[in-house]
């Protein structure tokens, strides 16, 4: 699929939220890395900063925002081709290591 061209219009609301989200994402992981670098917080804190911030909610929700305005404006065809790229991805394991959808 070439993409190069192509335009996704998003509300402008919800592109507010996910970016706000994302930046606060961003800035606080920076954060606790440079504490962990220095000594000052441990490996607990990321999971911790994951929960109390309620980040898993967060992201799905930006996913969500994205998805919509995909399968509203694209075929079905490109909507599944798509998703085929994104199930590429690479996805944290329950031993831990990063894997594909394809090794589940």
């Amino acid at each position: 699929m070439n993409v190069s061209s192509r335009e996704v219009r998003l509300p402008l609301d919800d592109v507010l939220t996910v970016l706000r989200d994302l930046n606060e994402f961003v800035v606080s992981l920076d954060r606790i890395g440079a504490r962990q670098a220095s000594g000052t917080a441990d490996d607990s804190t990321v999971g911790a900063f994951v929960t109390e911030w309620d980040v898993a909610r967060r992201l799905a929700h930006a996913r969500r925002v994205i998805g919509v305005a995909l399968d509203a404006q694209l075929s079905t065809k490109e909507n599944a081709e798509i998703d085929a790229l994104c199930e590429e991805g690479r996805f944290f394991g329950a031993d831990g290591a990063a894997r594909s959808a394809a090794d589940w």
